[in-house]
């Protein structure tokens, strides 16, 4: 395949999984919400009541003002946003920017992936767990959670990579970056809370840097946590410069492991220490 076919496609592809994580970042947190009221009311005996079906595909997006369905013609990633210049085509409600930027990072993931890696099996593997972490950095910095339902699969995902490819991290890094990864930050969460007697990290946090740890090694633990932690200081102390946030306010810590995972990940690559590509034929 020539040079700008892949890239081509590489743009197509990163631009869809953008629009995907827009819908994950968006319904996923409010599908949990859904399941844990239902959870409490079945708890109570209290008969939940009949609501419309809503998860991943249903029902169909909507303008949050207007309630119009979205069609297939102001749908298209980046494209369609640009044309209506930001607004709904009914109501003339603003779009929010982030939309167009997630597909934009996407279709940003998919060209650095094929040029780092070719286009093939370990580059698309990569693509998924870059668009994963965008997706786990957008909902815990709105919600303060890590959904298992996403972190879980990433790190059994990431100890199937393993498997799969002739790479570095082996097998049994990538099974001691996922103890390590876990281990690190729920023996600072132990610390942390006998010292001040308070939670400073959710156990989302644990599982996350597992999964990175199972994606990159053990070795790219301590990397991942530093770049995670110069980030989220430089972040909370500009928070408190211009008097957004308090030392009370809970940060999130989630987003600065999933940009210490995807630093790491291309430093790695560029130091030659990252997986050989395998390229499809």
């Amino acid at each position: 395949m020539p040079d700008w076919a892949a890239l081509a496609l590489a743009i197509c592809l990163g631009l869809a999984a953008g629009s995907f994580v827009n819908v994950v970042a968006h319904r996923l947190p409010i599908m949990l919400s859904r399941q844990w009221r239902s959870e409490a009311l079945a708890t109570l005996a209290v008969e939940p009541r009949g609501r419309p079906r809503f998860n991943l595909a249903l029902p169909r997006s909507r303008c949050p003002s207007c309630k119009q369905t979205i069609q297939a013609r102001d749908n298209v990633p980046v494209l369609s946003w640009l044309l209506l210049k930001g607004r709904c085509r009914h109501c003339a409600a603003a779009i929010s920017v982030r939309y167009p930027v997630v597909e934009l990072l996407g279709a940003i993931f998919a060209v650095a992936c094929v040029q780092v890696w070719g286009l093939g099996a370990l580059a698309i593997c990569y693509l998924a767990l870059l668009m994963a972490l965008l997706a786990l950095a957008l909902i815990d910095f709105e919600t303060l959670l890590l959904p298992d339902q996403i972190t879980v699969p990433l790190l059994w995902f990431g100890l199937v990579a393993a498997l799969a490819f002739d790479a570095t991290p082996t097998p049994v890094d990538a099974v001691l970056g996922a103890t390590a990864g876990y281990g690190t930050l729920w023996l600072f969460y132990w610390g942390h809370r006998l010292l001040t007697r308070r939670e400073g990290m959710g156990y989302g946090d644990f599982k996350l840097l597992a999964a990175l740890g199972a994606w990159l090694g053990w070795r790219s633990v301590l990397a991942i946590l530093l770049i995670a932690c110069v980030v989220g200081i430089a972040y909370a102390a500009f928070g408190l410069l211009r008097q957004r946030t308090t030392p009370a306010t809970p940060i999130p810590f989630g987003p600065f492991l999933c940009l210490g995972g995807a630093a790491t990940l291309f430093f790695s690559a560029l130091a030659d220490l990252s997986p050989i590509p395998v390229v499809i034929e």
